[in-house]
């Protein structure tokens, strides 16, 4: 058979199908229509042929099946145009990079005072790492404080520069999506939660401290938002990042010799968790505004304070 390459010849007992499906129309097909039709055709049970064509294709059919074979693409691409949906757009990014920031420099700062002779409430000096840490026998004992006071200990300061580097990319980007009050107050929620969890399973002398229970959970909390937003069976966006979640867990959350598995996974587990709830009813229901933020992102903050308020105030128990 002389293979011809010019728009619209038929071919001895066979024809070329038409790319906009209307006759006389140009024959030649890109790549990804031509495995588009082929399907159709052959779950049809259209006999067909594939000729290449100076770059492109052409599907050529017996004349008897050329008008079938038409009607059934014509259908196939008008049940289809809007297939599969575009994926929904990202809500706006709120531009509060520096007080995110802040928050996470007044962690360092505090860091530092930890390291000052400080007498405050009868104790000379404070030991602030002995009445925050996360004590597995104080937290079951009743001193709940532990779990949101050991967020802001750490070991040393590079424990310090490694929790606030890693956080600072997550934590940014979450308050960026969610807003300052929402997102600070989901992290902390993940980091208790995530300490909690981790007290009830782990020996009762136990004790942790460092925030990278808090930024594990950021990291659920992203992870869960995406997997709500692009969950859509068609756009598979939804698996990159729990894939990249799961491996930093794994390369950061589970190597060094002081490094505190249990809450690393609980908190990835519990913002994870907490990320599925939120990101649910804020499609639902939108976005918080400017002033319920605001009182999410005090109420945060207020609860810390009173944390260590108890810390340095109430009898060990």
């Amino acid at each position: 058979m002389d293979n011809d390459c010019e728009d619209g010849v038929a071919y001895p007992e066979w024809l070329a199908l038409p790319a906009d499906l209307h006759p006389r129309g140009k024959t030649l097909l890109g790549i990804k229509l031509l495995r588009r039709w082929e399907l159709v055709l052959q779950a049809r049970q259209i006999p067909f042929r594939c000729e290449p064509c100076d770059g492109y294709w052409q599907i050529v059919v017996p004349p008897g099946y050329y008008d079938r074979a038409c009607n059934e693409l014509r259908l196939y691409e008008q049940e289809n145009h809007n297939w599969p949906p575009p994926i929904p757009e990202s809500p706006p990014q709120q531009d509060n990079i520096l007080g995110t920031v802040s928050v996470l420099l007044l962690i360092a700062c505090f860091y530092n005072l930890t390291l000052l002779p400080v007498d405050l409430f009868g104790h000379h000096p404070v030991d602030w790492v002995d009445l925050g840490n996360a004590y597995v026998k104080k937290i079951l004992q009743g001193e709940w404080w532990r779990l949101l006071t050991s967020l802001t200990l750490h070991a040393d300061w590079l424990h310090l520069l490694g929790n606030m580097i890693i956080g600072a990319l997550f934590i940014v980007q979450l308050c960026r999506d969610l807003g300052t009050g929402l997102g600070w107050s989901l992290l902390l929620a993940s980091g208790v939660l995530g300490n909690l969890f981790n007290a009830l399973l782990q020996q009762p002398d136990h004790r942790a401290v460092g925030a990278s229970t808090a930024i594990f959970g950021a990291v659920g909390l992203l992870a869960a938002i995406g997997l709500i937003r692009y969950r859509h069976p068609l756009r598979r966006r939804w698996i990159l990042p729990i894939a990249a979640a799961l491996a930093l867990l794994a390369l950061l959350g589970s190597s060094g010799e002081r490094t505190d598995l249990g809450a690393h996974l609980f908190g990835f587990i519990c913002g994870f968790g907490l990320g599925l709830i939120s990101e649910t009813c804020l499609q639902r229901y939108g976005r918080p505004g400017i002033w319920l933020n605001r009182l999410l992102a005090l109420t945060a903050a207020g609860l810390m304070l009173l944390a260590w308020w108890f810390a340095l105030t109430v009898p060990g128990l």
